[in-house]
């Protein structure tokens, strides 16, 4: 059985909202086990664990986002020829995008591992943390190959239409490894380590099991021995669509972990504090992601059909949705920034709680402009423009650096709580108009010629 789903005949509304809705919910369930994770360590282990663990959240960042980047990049030829019907070139990159993850996967683990202590130390991770951060960050670089699977996986899958498939297996995984938090911390007494092992072991459930379910249940994927061949057109296109993405990510995050460091050095109560707080961001975040995914495949299809007059009509319509969550979440962080952050924080923790509610509502003033990156972002990368949508993590970078090196000296905490959203309507700037520009210049090439020369459009 195939759960494939096309869309490029559809409402262009609904079929998004169908495609995102699986997508939000296993988001959400991820970021739900992220929290739980947080929440066990700050109220079992105490505000000093919490801190160790939020200190290196901007290199995780940094190394997942390029991984899971990679990924999604990967994923953009495969919806185009998905949606042009073209199923034999579609096998054949799916086989040469899992031989180019598996070589990431290899690399940058090893990468990782060699270079732990040193970015800890560029971090200015605090001495009375250091040893818990620098055992969970360990275990999470050893787990990069499970989170590559799943992601390249679920990515291939959310290509063809299916992003119902990789939401189970997330859900499953994140109810496994609240068990395993518990299991791990209370019982084993493993500390952060234990965390960290339990979140990996759970991100390699749910590759397996899309491994398994691709193998077993999508005919549409099934290889003959002509598809499990390198093919240099593929990789090239592969890595034109899948390195720009992932590195976007990584260069958004160096701007992070610049912010990052710069608030580390503040002392351990914003540390804590700002830990407190990236993790309701980073669950906020999640429609914005999901919708914006759904919008990059759709658009993506369309590309591969030939159909610009609905890739028009689901750039728009799909950051209505998502400038309008923004408003209305903005709200929620301004209003509810601090019983929020009560989640990982006991109530005795005054200086914590202040330092955590203040980013987050100064932080949800400019939450809606989030709509208009995400989906600009994503779109321009579905159209296959990757090279500029990366420019939009440059921009992002130069704007934290600006603020975390030339600000937080004179204003303190202040100015980390204002970092991101400067780089937002930075951001916002370019890749808007951007955005435009390509969907113009694909529109154009749909009407004077013929669809399947849109493959050739990388400019």
């Amino acid at each position: 059985m195939s759960s494939a789903a096309s869309m490029i005949k559809d409402n262009p509304l609904k079929s998004m909202l169908q495609f995102a809705l699986p997508l939000l919910v296993g988001n959400l369930l991820q970021q739900t086990y992220n929290i739980i994770d947080a929440a066990i360590v700050g109220q079992t282990l105490g505000a000093e664990a919490l801190a160790a663990v939020g200190s290196s959240s901007s290199v995780q960042f940094l190394v997942l986002g390029f991984c899971m980047g990679s990924c999604a990049g990967f994923g953009i030829p495969i919806a185009k020829y998905f949606g042009a019907e073209k199923y034999d070139t579609m096998r054949r990159y799916i086989f040469n995008g899992g031989v180019l993850t598996a070589m990431i996967a290899a690399i940058v683990t090893v990468l990782c591992m060699s270079l732990c202590n040193w970015i800890l130390q560029i971090l200015s991770v605090p001495g009375d943390i250091f040893a818990n951060a620098y055992a969970y960050l360990l275990v999470i670089f050893i787990g990069l190959p499970f989170t590559l699977l799943y992601n390249y996986l679920s990515s291939i899958l959310r290509a063809v239409g299916d992003s119902r498939t990789p939401f189970l297996f997330l859900a499953f995984s994140a109810i496994l490894n609240i068990f395993l938090d518990l299991f791990c911390i209370i019982v084993l007494k493993w500390g952060c380590a234990g965390a960290a092992i339990a979140t990996i072991t759970a991100q390699a459930v749910s590759g397996l099991l899309c491994l398994g379910f691709i193998i077993r249940r999508v005919k549409l994927m099934r290889m003959s021995r002509e598809n499990q061949k390198m093919d240099g057109e593929a990789v090239k296109e592969l890595l034109m669509m899948g390195l720009p993405t992932g590195l976007q990510f990584s260069i958004t995050a160096i701007g992070s972990m610049v912010m990052q460091s710069a608030n580390n050095s503040l002392g351990s109560i914003y540390v804590s504090g700002f830990t407190a707080a990236v993790k309701i961001k980073q669950f906020a975040l999640c429609p914005f992601d999901a919708m914006a995914t759904a919008v990059s495949v759709f658009c993506s299809q369309n590309l591969g059909a030939g159909q610009a007059k609905r890739i028009r009509q689901g750039l728009f319509q799909g950051m209505v949705v998502a400038v309008g969550y923004g408003i209305f979440a903005g709200l929620v962080l301004i209003v509810f920034g601090r019983s929020l952050s009560m989640m990982f924080l006991s109530r005795d923790n005054v200086e914590v709680l202040d330092a955590s509610a203040k980013y987050l509502r100064c932080m949800g003033f400019f939450y809606w402009s989030l709509g208009i990156l995400n989906v600009s972002r994503m779109v321009t990368q579905g159209l296959g423009f990757s090279g500029r949508a990366f420019f939009s993590g440059v921009t992002e970078m130069i704007a934290r650096i600006i603020v975390s090196v030339g600000f937080v000296g004179t204003f303190g905490y202040t100015a980390i709580c204002f970092a991101d959203q400067t780089a937002w309507v930075s951001a916002c700037c370019y890749i808007f108009p951007t955005c435009l520009y390509c969907m113009k210049k694909v529109t154009k090439l749909i009407q004077s010629e013929t669809p399947a020369q849109a493959d050739s459009l990388h400019a």
